[in-house]
């Protein structure tokens, strides 16, 4: 039996100012819950503790189920960015998506995004980057895992391999080879200048009164752990909707919406303005109502 857990994702817009203090510019810190409701709870309970550095709540649409519906809520992508081989039924399940959003009052349109197809490969030059350069602390050292080597050298490299996983030596590997003498200019550097276009074709539409962007969270259904190990660059692929939030650094919500024909989860992502969380917590809330709740037949994590 395939075992799936459905749960509802959010990851706040961060600014590189505070993605560098947490060593993390090419990533985003996230937050995993049950729906959206308890999601905007948790950034809640979080802007309580004082942590608004990292994540400021928004205060348009308090106590809306729909958020700010004046504006728009963009279906998005479809005339720009078309996705070899996404699944036929993602695909039915966007259109329902914005059929949802457009039954509650929300007005559907489709933009323009035309530097967001470049959004993947700079993300998998900007992210292994990053990876490599904070990750360089960890060295058996100053602290963390220590596995005893014959000389400072050994040392390094045993500890390394150790304490790094198959997937994280890859990214470093990639990451250091991007940053290199030689390199950097026609790689790291021209990565970066892509993340301003595509940073500034969201506040074009954002600007002309868009509220959220939605998009599909994946272009296929879950593969099976350890499924796409053998072929990295098709496993990064899956990433191609949701890594342009990063890029963006904007808020981004995944919840769940349908499931395929084999019963696997789908999910349909919101981006939305920055610092405007509360209008992604209303219109996720209205896609998980609409959708309606998804049982769970076994509760194998336990």
């Amino acid at each position: 039996m395939t075992k799936t857990l459905i749960v509802c994702g959010y990851g706040p817009g961060i600014s590189t100012a505070v993605a560098k203090k947490f060593g993390a510019e090419g990533f985003s810190i996230a937050l995993v819950a049950r729906n959206a409701d308890k999601l905007r709870n948790g950034v809640k309970a979080l802007e309580a503790k004082g942590i608004k550095a990292v994540i400021v709540m928004g205060t348009s649409a308090q106590g809306a189920v729909v958020g700010t519906t004046n504006g728009a809520v963009q279906r998005g992508y479809t005339a720009v960015v078309p996705v070899d081989g996404m699944s036929a039924e993602i695909d039915k399940l966007w259109e329902q998506g914005a059929a949802w959003l457009k039954a509650a009052g929300a007005e559907v349109v489709e933009i323009s995004l035309p530097h967001t197809r470049y959004a993947l490969p700079a993300y998998y030059i900007v992210a292994p980057a990053e990876a490599s350069s904070n990750l360089a602390r960890y060295d058996g050292v100053r602290y963390g895992l220590r596995v005893p080597g014959r000389d400072m050298t050994e040392l390094y490299e045993k500890t390394r391999a150790a304490g790094f996983g198959p997937e994280v030596r890859r990214r470093i590997l990639i990451g250091t080879y991007v940053l290199s003498a030689g390199y950097y200019d026609a790689y790291y550097l021209r990565a970066q200048k892509v993340r301003t276009l595509i940073k500034r074709d969201f506040e074009e539409v954002f600007a002309k009164g868009i509220d959220a962007v939605l998009t599909p969270a994946t272009p296929s259904p879950a593969f099976a752990v350890g499924e796409k190990s053998g072929d990295p660059v098709e496993m990064y692929l899956n990433d191609v909707f949701t890594v342009t939030v990063n890029m963006a650094g904007l808020p981004g919500i995944v919840v769940p919406a349908g499931r395929d024909g084999g019963g696997l989860p789908l999910g349909l992502q919101l981006i939305g303005r920055p610092f405007d969380e509360e209008t992604l917590f209303s219109l996720g809330q209205v896609i998980e109502q609409a959708a309606g709740r998804f049982a769970v037949t076994e509760r194998w994590w336990q």
